[in-house]
């Protein structure tokens, strides 16, 4: 989206890819080494105790606060605000099971759980902070069984009736090919993912342009909107460059939407002038 983005307000802007890049710190390491000029999605979560080693934070605006200071300051990177998803960890049901038991968050799993089969993610049983005994103290119950497998397994198996519930990532297409009902965190457990790109200091001083290009796309690609376009991709085997495209062209490429400066906003306003004074 960012390319295409960029090609359209930009025609004869040159823009090219780094594919494969397989974690948020492989991301930040190329950015730091100014291989790249943009990260395409960084996570508030992720990047909190990563690479800036900050305790978690569930408060969604304490933790985006802390990571745009952050980099700012540590990294000379522009954390910019979240498309308006998040890439979380989330218990999931069947759409059915849902009905039957009527269950819209975590905590309504809690009068069945010693009758349900959990699957979840292999490396959540060991994690600190946020994970398996973090769960059980959190929210004061336990499955029947727990099952670690590759994350990549679970949406097949709650699928299948293998597992009653399972642990996965909030934004799979999965989610939507099996007719998944995500649960909400309603104790926030889970610390916030939310997804945002990263632009160096000295690009936005070289291309201020691009400032207004990825605001546009500011709040514009919810949860909801993200499993359905990774669905498109994932399930209907469509190449993510096509899926984009039709996603801004069916937008317009947000050519009407109206876009308010980093500059004039609280979070970024006093951070921006004070190091232009400097």
């Amino acid at each position: 989206m960012q390319k295409q983005m960029i090609e359209h307000y930009y025609p004869k802007q040159k823009v090219s890819t780094i594919n494969n890049l397989s974690s948020a710190m492989l991301i930040f390491q190329t950015m730091q080494g100014e291989y790249a000029n943009v990260a395409s999605i960084m996570y508030t979560g992720t990047s909190l105790t990563g690479e800036l080693g900050m305790d978690p934070i569930t408060d969604p605006e304490l933790a985006l606060n802390k990571v745009v200071k952050g980099y700012y300051d540590r990294f000379n990177l522009i954390w910019m605000p979240t498309y308006g998803f998040e890439n979380t960890y989330a218990f999931m049901v069947k759409k059915e099971f849902a009905q039957k038991y009527n269950l819209k968050k975590v905590s309504d799993l809690k009068p069945i759980a010693k009758d349900l089969k959990a699957g979840v993610d292999t490396s959540w049983m060991e994690r600190e902070g946020d994970g398996y005994r973090a769960f059980k103290n959190k929210y004061q119950f336990d499955f029947k069984s727990v099952l670690p497998m590759d994350v990549g397994l679970v949406y097949s198996a709650v699928n299948s009736g293998k597992m009653d519930v399972v642990l996965g990532y909030s934004t799979d297409g999965r989610i939507n090919s099996y007719d998944l009902v995500v649960l909400e965190d309603d104790l926030r457990i889970f610390p916030p993912y939310d997804a945002s790109p990263v632009i160096s200091k000295k690009t936005m001083k070289e291309h201020p342009e691009i400032e207004e290009i990825l605001l546009k796309l500011e709040g514009e690609v919810s949860s909801e909107t993200m499993q359905k376009l990774n669905a498109e991709s994932d399930g209907k085997k469509i190449e993510p460059k096509v899926v984009a495209e039709r996603f801004l062209k069916e937008k317009n490429y947000f050519e009407e939407k109206k876009i308010k400066p980093l500059k004039d906003r609280p979070m970024y306003k006093d951070m921006l002038n004070n190091k232009s004074k400097k």
